[in-house]
């Protein structure tokens, strides 16, 4: 991800303004992929500031990790929303937008005055996308959403649990899922507007949703063909851990020769020709009784050993990795997955790439993420606000 100047904008998304009213993870992550792309995004925050800024250490210059990871390529303006002349800030705001990402509750925006309905009429062209955990109705509609609320209902958390309890993936994988859906949805919608004479949009991402794609196709195998016949509902557990002397590796031999080269590279020949496992079809019926065989050759061999003959042999296997490894993998420092930027305000910061590598309309860092209301008069002096009406609407507790 290449370095640039905030006016240096490339991204297949330049020229196009959204504004953000995002906290947490899912309405910003969805912003910052839009910036990523070249977007204009303006993060409209509320007098108290995005839930995540408080959302503990590391801090640097009154900006912590967290927020960090999720705001960059963004302004922010502080307005409060409440008021008249906050919501009038907002509402000028919107009508020169193209997209509006919200992360808040349906009927939120309505209430506070700058919902759809009320900004389509003088802007035609405004595309809304909603993120909310369960949709714009329905009964669970008002009730509120995280992370943890849709990966419990989701129907995932008992095989992640295997055989034990119920387990978590324990990362705000739902909000990420929704975040990514929710960029992709906006995308669609601008699209759909070139094609159809300007007109935009209302765009509801449920949480539940977007995490369902992501995470239920595989595990709904069985249930695909109606009705279901109980004897035909079977999922092999392909999601194995390799033991070794000193370490774990992943990796599950699909394709046959991927089989047979595995076998080749743990000098077992032998099991290439075993009925039990030499075609797909009979590994995945006798998958455990594969393992349990395979387990013995693993865990005899050190692992950096046995991923360079498996490599050798064309089979795809992984080192199971930390963090520290991750960052550290040559692939990884190739693609620049991982990469520091010095702010210009101070510091070195971190960040994860946006995984798109576009040939012509690169993906861009141009803005480290804003410190609270850091641009809240530039923002309002290009929506056509003075310095006596800014210092006005400072004075009156209207913005921060």
């Amino acid at each position: 991800m290449e370095e640039a100047r905030p006016d240096d904008t490339r991204g297949p998304c330049a020229g196009y303004t959204v504004l953000e009213f995002g906290t947490m993870v899912s309405g910003p992550m969805a912003g910052q992929n839009l910036g990523d792309l070249g977007a204009n995004v303006i993060k409209v925050e509320p007098i108290m500031g995005d839930t995540a800024r408080w959302t503990g250490p590391p801090e640097r210059d009154g900006i912590n990790g967290f927020f960090s990871q999720f705001n960059r390529n963004k302004r922010a303006i502080c307005v409060d929303m409440k008021s008249q002349e906050g919501i009038d800030i907002v509402r000028k705001l919107a009508l020169s937008a193209d997209v509006i990402i919200c992360n808040y509750r349906p009927g939120v925006a309505e209430r506070l005055g700058f919902g759809y309905e009320s900004l389509r009429e003088q802007n035609p062209g405004l595309i809304f996308v909603l993120v909310s955990g369960f949709g714009a109705d329905g009964p669970y509609c008002e009730q509120p959403a995280y992370d943890l609320v849709v990966q419990g209902m989701a129907g995932t958390m008992p095989t992640q649990g295997n055989a034990g309890p119920p387990q978590m993936i324990r990362s705000v994988i739902a909000d990420k899922t929704a975040a990514i859906t929710a960029a992709s949805a906006a995308l669609a919608a601008l699209l759909a507007r070139e094609r159809n004479g300007g007109t935009g949009q209302m765009v509801h991402v449920p949480m539940i949703n977007a995490y369902a794609q992501i995470a239920l196709p595989d595990i709904l195998t069985g249930e695909t063909f109606r009705p279901v016949k109980p004897a035909e509902k079977f999922l092999p557990d392909i999601f194995h851990v390799w033991t070794c002397k000193d370490g774990y590796l992943v990796g599950m031999p699909i394709e046959d020769k991927q089989y047979a080269n595995l076998c080749k590279a743990l000098g077992r020949e032998d099991l290439a020709k075993d009925e039990r496992f030499a075609q797909l079809g009979d590994r995945l019926k006798n998958i455990n009784e594969m393992i349990t065989l395979l387990d013995g050759e693993f865990s005899n061999r050190p692992w950096r050993e046995t991923l360079a003959a498996l490599k050798e042999h064309d089979v795809p296997f992984a080192p199971v990795y930390n963090v520290e490894d991750f960052m550290g993998d040559p692939q990884v420092q190739h693609n620049r997955t991982v990469f520091d930027a010095d702010d210009p305000r101070g510091g070195t910061t971190r960040f994860i790439r946006y995984p798109g590598v576009f040939e012509k309309t690169p993906a861009t860092l141009r803005r480290h993420p804003p410190r609270y209301g850091e641009h809240t008069d530039e923002i309002l002096g290009e929506a056509g606000y003075s310095e006596r009406d800014i210092e006005a609407l400072r004075q009156s507790q209207a913005v921060a």
